[in-house]
C-alpha cells in the first residue's frame, strides 16, 4: 500500500489555518479536440483530458491574443494550506459555503494547495466567505 500523500487531514485543522489568495488575472476555460492540441505559446494554468476533448483554463487576455473561443471568465482562488490529497471533507466544507451565498466555483487540486474558480463578479463575495468560514472554524478551536 503506497504512503499516504504529504499535507494536512484534520478537517477542522485545515479550515482554521485556511488563508486565501485571489489571482490578479481574469481566467476563462476552453476546450480543444484529442488530436488538435493547444497553441505551444498558449500559457496554460490547467489542462486536462476528458472523454470528450480537452478543457484548458488560460489567461482571458491569451485566449483573446490567440482568437480562442471561450467560456466562464473567472477568478482564482488559492486556498494556502497544504490540504494532503487523502484530505476528507476541506472542499465539501468549502462549497457548502460558497453553495450558501450561492456563488458557483469550480475547485482544482493540486499537490500542494486547492484552488477554486469562482465567476469574476463574485470573486470577492466568495474570498469573504471563505475568510468566514475559517474564522468560525477558529472559534471553534
Amino acid at each position: 500500500m503506497p504512503d499516504p500523500a504529504p499535507g494536512e487531514l484534520s478537517l477542522s485543522k485545515l479550515l482554521s489555518t485556511l488563508r486565501l489568495s485571489m489571482n490578479p488575472d481574469t481566467f476563462v476555460f476552453l476546450t480543444f479536440p484529442m488530436e488538435l492540441p493547444p497553441p505551444k505559446t498558449l500559457p496554460v494554468e490547467m489542462y486536462f483530458r476528458e472523454q470528450e476533448e480537452c478543457t484548458v483554463i488560460t489567461t482571458l487576455e491569451s485566449a483573446k491574443k490567440y482568437s480562442l473561443d471561450y467560456v466562464f471568465p473567472c477568478r482564482k482562488i488559492t486556498c494556502k494550506v497544504h490540504s494532503s490529497l487523502d484530505a476528507v471533507g476541506f472542499m465539501a466544507a468549502i462549497s457548502k459555503k460558497l453553495t450558501d451565498r450561492g456563488i458557483g466555483a469550480n475547485p482544482v487540486s493540486g499537490y500542494h494547495h486547492d484552488h477554486l474558480f469562482v465567476p469574476v463578479d463574485r470573486a470577492d463575495e466568495a474570498v469573504k466567505a471563505l475568510e468566514e468560514l475559517a474564522k468560525d472554524a477558529r472559534t471553534m478551536e
